[in-house]
């Protein structure tokens, strides 16, 4: 008889464990400490310690193994790392990640034909850029700000991620793109939104160099050193277990032997992604209305120029594990006014063939992109087949999505903002910009939103509390119910915060009310 690896019986089952789901797990760890918590993840283990971001491994070999051991269905399959090869028109997934095989695009609709998805402890936040803006204007949840102070609940995600905006305050070069930018764009600006070093989740080595944080962050020795806390990796979470109208536990598969199991939990967090949470849901039978709707992704416009008058004694340094210290990270917020978003990178090499004799300074070639607001709808959605099983044998995808009139005036808007913004900083690389495929930023969110009442619009409330079923609770990108340009961790990480507070608080409610009741028989 093969030996079952996993408890009968929890406190907290965690699915997945990206950055927020870390969050539950550290939170919990810190206001709950006695309680019993275990993390479900389909992918393998890929680094020491588990959930650390795959560019901090020196090791070029052992990083690219990582990389692939992360892309589940697709390992194995060719991968691009710069937006000059998706030019050529190939359907290729970036390293780490992997797209769906089939149903990425309707006919006649838009799709989103690059949508990818990671396996592995960490989840995406073993590959990610680590920017973490807060979000402004009506990127906000604004009755969020109603209920509470949204701004403590993203500086509490700061510090959990491990955010600072000091990571390249000795770089020689990023002030001189922001105070070009800056000559573009501030004019009429309020303060907190002009341009402004990118606040990154990024952390420097006991060894020295600085390093991208990953999962392995927000969880932290809090966590780790937690006893009453086990991660299982290769652990396929196929169905939510509920007992009336309240969650009662997970039905897992371990994909190293093959068996089927149940762990029972006094409450359950989803946190997979904003594709697969949502699919879990629906294998589970949980399907309220807006499951899977308002799906959306933030179009990305991209353009690159080459600083003017550099010369290579003002940059040193050779690239390595982690980040690059003679590069840099410039934001220019999203405003209402002009919906983008503006990650501005240096970067180490030259994104596009330069001359044998024209070489190229490291932080000199500046990549500029702009994220575009979505014009939100019902209709982009992400639809389950119960008929048809995905690699993983769960309800395959189809996604539903266009741009709509609005979206390709913001578009548009951008691009003409983009090639601005070139110039203002360099010598453009290219004649003009380029936007990527539907589904390349990443960023997706929307599917398991969350609102203030369940009126058919949100799947879960603001405490991220799945309206019809007690005690579960759903995490990451896909709660977020507004339409952003930024990039979304901080975000989702914050209100993936306040939802594991409110299970801590049942929980502790619970314990108290257990103890009265030991020593009222006593």
């Amino acid at each position: 008889m093969i030996a079952n690896r996993y408890p009968l019986e929890v406190d907290v089952a965690i699915v997945g464990s990206g950055p927020t789901s870390a969050a539950y797990a550290r939170i919990l760890s810190e206001l709950a400490p006695e309680a019993r918590i275990a993390m479900f993840e389909v992918g393998p283990s890929i680094s020491n310690p588990p959930g650390a971001h795959v560019k901090n491994i020196g090791d070029l070999a052992a990083r690219a193994a990582a990389q692939r051991a992360s892309e589940g269905p697709g390992a194995g399959a060719a991968t691009v790392n710069s937006p000059g090869e998706v030019k050529a028109g190939s359907r290729q997934a970036r390293p780490g990640t992997f797209l769906l095989s089939e149903g990425y695009t309707a006919d006649g609709e838009d799709g989103l034909p690059v949508a990818a998805m990671s396996s592995n402890v960490g989840g995406m936040g073993a590959h990610w850029t680590g920017a973490c803006p807060r979000p402004g204007g009506a990127e906000r949840i604004g009755f969020l700000d109603d209920l509470d102070d949204l701004d403590a609940l993203l500086a509490e995600a700061e510090r959990l991620l491990g955010v600072t905006t000091q990571a390249f305050e000795q770089a020689p070069l990023p002030k001189r793109v922001r105070e070009l930018l800056a000559a573009q764009v501030d004019q009429d600006r309020a303060t907190e939104y002009r341009v402004q070093p990118m606040p990154l989740a990024v952390h420097r080595h006991p060894e020295g160099p600085l390093v991208w944080s990953g999962a392995d962050v927000v969880m932290g020795e809090t966590t780790r050193n937690n006893p009453n806390f086990t991660l299982f990796d290769n652990s396929l979470v196929r169905r939510v277990l509920t007992e009336g109208a309240s969650a009662s536990g997970i039905e897992v598969s371990d994909q190293l032997t093959g068996q089927l199991h149940q762990v029972a939990a006094r409450c359950v967090v989803v946190g997979a992604d904003a594709l697969r949470t949502p699919q879990l849901l629906w294998a589970s039978g949980i399907r309220p209305e807006a499951l899977g709707r308002y799906l959306n992704d933030q179009a990305q416009v991209v353009f690159a120029s080459r600083l003017r008058g550099v010369e290579a004694s003002q940059a040193g340094g050779e690239p390595g594990a982690g980040l690059s210290e003679q590069s840099g990270v410039s934001w220019v917020p999203y405003t209402d006014e002009e919906p983008f978003h503006g990650q501005i990178m240096q970067l180490d090499a030259s994104p596009v063939p330069l001359a044998d004799d024209d070489p190229v300074v490291p932080g000199s070639i500046v990549g500029l992109g702009l994220f575009c607001a979505k014009d939100l709808s019902a209709q982009d959605r992400v639809e389950f087949d119960d008929e048809v099983p995905d690699f993983y044998g769960m309800p395959s995808m189809r996604i539903h999505y266009r741009l709509s009139e609005v979206d390709h005036q913001v578009i548009e808007r951008a691009k003409k903002q983009i090639v601005r913004l070139g110039h203002a900083v360099g010598e453009p690389l290219d004649e003009h910009p380029f936007v990527l495929p539907p589904g390349s930023s990443l960023h997706y969110q929307g599917t398991t939103r969350m609102g203030t009442a369940d009126d058919g619009t949100s799947v879960c409330s603001p405490d991220s509390e799945v309206w019809q079923v007690r005690c579960l609770f759903v995490a990451g990108n896909g709660v977020i119910p507004t339409s952003t340009a930024c990039n979304p961790t901080l975000t989702s990480v914050a209100l993936a915060v306040r939802g594991a507070r409110k299970i801590a608080e049942k929980l502790n409610d619970s314990l108290l009310m257990s103890k009265s009741d030991n020593r009222m028989s006593e």
